[in-house]
């Protein structure tokens, strides 16, 4: 696979070490992987990881080469360069990678989505909506995003407080909100809840899907494009309508967006931009939201501090999106020779980006396995680094800041009333149960 200088004892990674990152189920165990990330900065931050079932791939896990990796598509392909589809994005066992190959004409790209792109293509198709998701834009949507929020926290104090803080409240406000930003009937959250932690969680037990046989190689590819033709179906619908009666809204948008020649864009990349939010677009900002609260549990002093100066929630929301990095990885493979912290790098070679590793990486962050509001400046990369930064960045900030700014006040404590779990994926996820009772003030 490599032509390093570097003998294979010097590459390749303990297979414990490996499995605990590769494997879904390695990500259970939040406490052993973060020990083993750590293992990996400390001992060989650019190792080779050879699991069973998978491809041999390098384990990124420095803050540096991340970013180093990141800043060039033209060198560390996120799909295939020229070739396109020649590579996933996304890890995904070899059965997996077999099984999507022989349903999609032998390639691998299977959404038209940022995620699967290159530039000059990457761009044509971000530039559909990013002036939509830029600051300025959003601004206009913070009232809307506010009353939202205050919906959301009036309903949950007619309540005792205890509650499944994850699934009875944070996966549920950033979906309302993006739905009701992107045009999608309050009366569809639901289904589209339903989808989002199928498409997600498919090496969960607890998401799977009733049509897909579990515990197979290919399981999680089966359900990962299970799930994908259910999004196409809710959102052929969506496109057609905005077409014909276009309202202004995100959706309309997407779907009215045309290429060069006058001509709308084909079906399949609205369909991408759609799935990617109501994926991406709430799960990564319900995690975050949790990782806050939790780490708010678990220092005392700081629900007191941020209520009394509710200026440091930008602060908080920051920490709180490094301390949880939902993006746990994104593949990417070398196109030409390239050298990496010594190591002779050939084309072909894949790479898997540990962006919750970079966050924690002592070279950029003092103490950061601690979490603290005051860290300045916070360089984390939870949106990612370069072309592929996450275009909705500016937004999940928005609703997170809105949220901590519309709960906090009304908190007297959080406290934890049982264990807490973690989501089985190694691509996209935080915690799932985090059982609570909420102290809230007035009572």
């Amino acid at each position: 696979m490599t032509s390093s200088t570097q003998s294979p004892a010097d590459l390749r990674i303990p297979d414990d070490v490996a499995a605990q990152v590769v494997l879904p189920e390695g990500h259970r165990d939040d406490a052993r992987l973060f020990e083993a990330y750590r293992w990996l900065r400390e001992n060989n931050p650019l190792g080779l990881a050879e699991v069973e079932g998978y491809d041999p791939i390098y384990l990124v896990s420095k803050h540096a080469d991340i970013m180093e990796i990141e800043r060039q598509p033209e060198i560390f392909t996120s799909a295939g360069g020229e070739e396109k589809g020649a590579f996933n994005p996304i890890l995904a066992n070899q059965a997996g990678d077999t099984f999507t190959r022989s349903i999609n004409n032998g390639s691998l790209r299977i959404l038209e989505t940022l995620t699967y792109l290159d530039p000059p293509e990457h761009t044509v198709i971000k530039d559909i909506a990013a002036d939509w998701f830029r600051p300025n834009n959003l601004k206009q949507w913070e009232d809307t995003i506010r009353t939202l929020a205050r919906e959301s926290v009036n309903r949950l104090l007619t309540g005792d407080g205890k509650i499944d803080f994850v699934k009875d409240f944070a996966l549920h406000y950033p979906l309302h909100v993006i739905m009701s930003l992107f045009g999608v009937p309050e009366s569809d959250e639901a289904r589209m809840m339903t989808l989002t932690q199928e498409f997600f969680g498919t090496a969960d037990p607890d998401a799977a899907r009733d049509d897909v046989e579990p515990l197979t190689p290919d399981a999680a590819a089966k359900q990962w494009v299970a799930t994908i033709q259910d999004f196409f179906a809710y959102f052929d619908n969506l496109l057609m309508d905005r077409r014909a009666n276009p309202t202004g809204d995100l959706a309309s948008i997407i779907s009215e967006a045309r290429d060069e020649h006058g001509e709308y864009f084909a079906k399949e990349v609205a369909y991408g931009y759609f799935i990617a939010i109501a994926t991406a677009g709430h799960d990564t900002t319900s995690s975050t939201l949790a990782g806050g609260i939790h780490a708010i549990s678990q220092s005392p002093g700081l629900l007191e501090r941020l209520q009394g100066d509710l200026s440091l929630v930008p602060n908080l929301v920051n920490e709180s999106l490094r301390w949880a990095s939902p993006v746990k990885h994104f593949m990417r493979t070398a196109l030409q020779p390239y050298e990496l912290r010594g190591r002779a790098i050939q084309p072909g070679d894949r790479f898997m980006l540990l962006y919750q590793s970079g966050n924690r990486d002592t070279d950029i962050f003092d103490r950061p396995d601690v979490f603290d509001i005051d860290r300045r400046p916070n360089k984390h990369i939870a949106f990612g680094y370069g072309p592929h930064m996450c275009i909705g960045q500016h937004l999940a900030k928005i609703e997170l800041r809105i949220m901590f700014e519309t709960l906090l006040p009304h908190l007297k404590a959080v406290h934890l009333t049982g264990d807490t779990k973690f989501i089985q994926t190694n691509f996209v996820g935080g915690l799932k149960n985090m059982p609570v009772e909420l102290e809230f003030n007035g009572r």
